[in-house]
């Protein structure tokens, strides 16, 4: 669902690239908060089982409202809005209930003596999300964009999908109920650790003096109250959680392939040739390659060096796949570099881009008026001339009226138009009896987006052309040399657009629209053969491929595998078994803090796309290098380990207990 997320805000929701992003990241930061609730119901109310079974109804409610929010005929707007912020919310609830009972679910399938089983079982835990994120990333921008719902985009279908199909997986998994193995709930565990803490922390203040005998762990200063069991327990889930504080880095660059990414791969031209991309289909690449990575990194590469006597641990793996997040990054940097250096410059303060359109039967040559007489092009402009360029004029205040002299034949036509800076213009000259005159509209300001082709109509003939696109509504074009709005379409091949007069009706062929160019159509009728539609590009196509966007989509990737299918067994297997689910909640929690980190800096850093990449992969730079020292000194414990130490019995000794407590916990 959220393959197609950003650009419902974009175009459904009409609002900005940076709100549709911010929002984008605000939605997927709360579906990796509420694994915190999710986890408490499960560890102390219902158990993981019944936690999946109730919150997916919620996740399948949410699914619902979220698609009646994406009906063009629901409402207007702020109805949209609503539907869209609940459906959302319920959505995060549902979800973020079921991640850590999911996972840890799955763990709970297996003895402590399957540890090998236990680690494959999470690769292709794994593995079976991303073949279902595979097929669904490539599938709903076809229901989006593919299916017209209304004569839009049918955005409804790609929420509604989603939202049955998990219906029926809810089914299917309930129909194996006999089959698991459930361990009941152990009580509320998150609530006792966090008054264990808490009285530990407090007892620690209280006794600052240096009265009390020295503890050798924090945490021993709850020993007064609670049992040993669980502040051992806790000990173990402390030092993990600890080695958690730099991981949201991580998450802050991998999820933006559904933002950023998506945002950028809009600017890039998806014709590869056998197949067309839709720029947010490029996300498929990441479940498409994890799909590869994961046996290649667990049966090829993991084995290799393990051959060559490098001892690759969990998180040696995890550093490895930071870095290539970094290199990831600083790819997608230089991709956002070479797209900026082929995009139209855009005309600054002060400035106007100006070309001219010649519709006369006869060659036309335009002087600007004003302290140096400027020739606006060396040579005179030929009847129906494709234009190469914008040509740039300085203003002396923000708008001013600018005095050209057209001379047409023998005859010169002084014409005044008023402009205003940064604004992209087209000085239209038409036949008018003998002479000749001038209209100058604006232009569209270099903003297609999501791959769309904008387009407008000059109508030379003598009566109204209504022009139909397939969309929502027709096009109208005035007669003698009215100018349409724009309108924009998706690409692809337009040989037969339906046009009617009051008095007839013809198509026009307009040929192959393609990614992200702006074209201007002259309806015309000087041959014998009916009217034609002269074609013109004002912005040329994006000629970058798409591509180009594979490098960085593979090492992200491949530092996913090794970061993230690592650390969601590393997170088990460190969980006392009491706390298999909370730990599980930490760790999602850790993707929550990411997209708050992209939120913020897509909020208020202010600063250009390459160089925000440049500022994401530099941070998540320093974040290994403390991760990697951090790791460095931790040393992993098994859970058996723990409960191993515990069940051996304490000679009675009379004397201080404090010691003989630090003895066994050092143990």
């Amino acid at each position: 669902m959220r393959a197609v997320l950003t650009l419902y805000f974009l175009y459904f929701l009409h609002w900005s690239e940076n709100t549709s992003t911010s929002v984008y990241h605000a939605f997927s930061s709360l579906c990796y908060f509420t694994p915190i609730l999710g986890a408490a119901i499960a560890d102390s109310w219902l158990g993981k089982f019944k936690t999946i079974i109730y919150l997916s109804l919620v996740y399948v409610l949410g699914h619902v409202i979220k698609s009646m929010g994406a009906l063009p005929i629901l409402g207007g707007q702020m109805l949209h809005t609503v539907l869209s912020m609940v459906g959302l919310s319920l959505i995060a609830l549902g979800t973020g209930g079921i991640k850590p009972c999911v996972a840890a679910f799955g763990g709970d399938q297996f003895e402590e003596k399957h540890t090998e089983e236990r680690t494959r079982f999470f690769s292709v835990f794994y593995l079976s999300i991303n073949a279902g994120s595979l097929i669904s990333t490539f599938v709903t921008p076809m229901l989006r964009g593919d299916v017209q719902c209304f004569g839009k985009d049918c955005y409804a279908l790609a929420f509604g999908v989603p939202g049955l199909l998990m219906l029926i997986a809810l089914v299917v998994f309930a129909m194996g109920s006999k089959l698991y193995r459930k361990p009941p709930p152990e009580g509320n565990i998150l609530n006792q650790v966090v008054k264990c803490i808490w009285f530990a922390i407090s007892s620690r203040f209280k006794n600052h003096s240096g009265d009390s005998p020295k503890r050798e762990h924090w945490l021993d200063w709850a020993a007064e109250k609670y049992p040993k069991q669980l502040i051992m327990d806790v000990k173990a889930l402390t030092r993990v959680l600890f080695l958690y504080i730099p991981l949201p880095m991580f998450w802050a660059l991998l999820d933006q392939q559904g933002s950023r990414w998506t945002l950028q791969a809009t600017r890039m031209n998806g014709n590869l040739g056998f197949f067309v991309l839709q720029p947010d289909q490029m996300q498929v690449l990441n479940p498409f390659l994890v799909l590869i990575f994961i046996p290649l990194f667990d049966l090829v590469i993991y084995r290799l060096v393990s051959k060559c006597g490098i001892n690759f641990t969990s998180l040696r793996k995890m550093a490895v796949g930071m870095i290539l997040a970094c290199l990831a990054f600083a790819v997608a940097a230089a991709v956002e570099i070479k797209i900026n250096e082929m995009a139209p410059h855009q005309p600054d303060s002060q400035e106007i881009f100006l070309q001219v359109l010649n519709l006369a039967d006869d060659e036309v040559k335009v002087t600007v008026l004003g302290d140096e007489n400027n020739t606006l092009l060396a040579e005179s402009v030929k009847s129906f001339q494709n234009m190469p360029h914008y040509s740039k004029l300085h203003l002396k205040t923000k708008s001013q009226n600018f005095h050209f002299l057209l001379k047409y034949h023998n005859v010169s036509v002084y014409t005044e138009h008023s402009v205003e800076e940064k604004i992209w213009y087209t000085l239209i000259i038409r036949e008018d009896g003998e002479s000749i005159s001038s209209v100058m509209v604006k232009d569209e300001e270099n903003k297609t987006t999501n791959g769309m082709i904008a387009m407008r109509f000059v109508n030379t003939l003598h009566e109204e052309v209504n022009v139909s696109l397939g969309t929502d509504a027709s096009l109208i074009v005035g007669e003698d040399y009215g100018v349409s709005a724009y309108r924009t379409v998706q690409r692809g091949e337009y040989p037969a657009v339906h046009c009617r007069t009051q008095n007839e009706d013809f198509s026009l062929n307009l040929g192959l629209l393609d990614f992200g160019a702006i074209y201007l159509f002259v309806i015309t009728n000087r041959t014998n053969q009916g009217p034609q539609a002269w074609k013109m590009e004002y912005i040329p196509a994006n000629k970058m491929s798409i591509a180009w966007q594979l490098p960085q989509y593979a090492l992200v990737t491949a530092g996913e595998v090794m970061f993230s299918v690592t650390g969601l067994e590393f997170s088990y297997s460190q969980a006392p078994s009491s706390m298999k689910s909370v730990l599980q909640a930490a760790w999602l929690l850790t993707v929550a803090v990411g997209n708050i980190i992209v939120l913020i800096v897509a909020q208020f850093s202010g600063l250009v796309q390459w160089a925000e990449f440049i500022l994401f992969s530099c941070l998540l730079l320093v974040v290994c290098l403390i991760f990697s020292i951090m790791g460095y000194y931790y040393v992993p414990l098994k859970p058996r380990d723990v409960q191993g130490s515990t069940d051996k019995q304490t000679p009675k000794i009379q004397g201080n207990m404090i010691n003989l407590e630090t003895k066994k916990t050092r143990l």
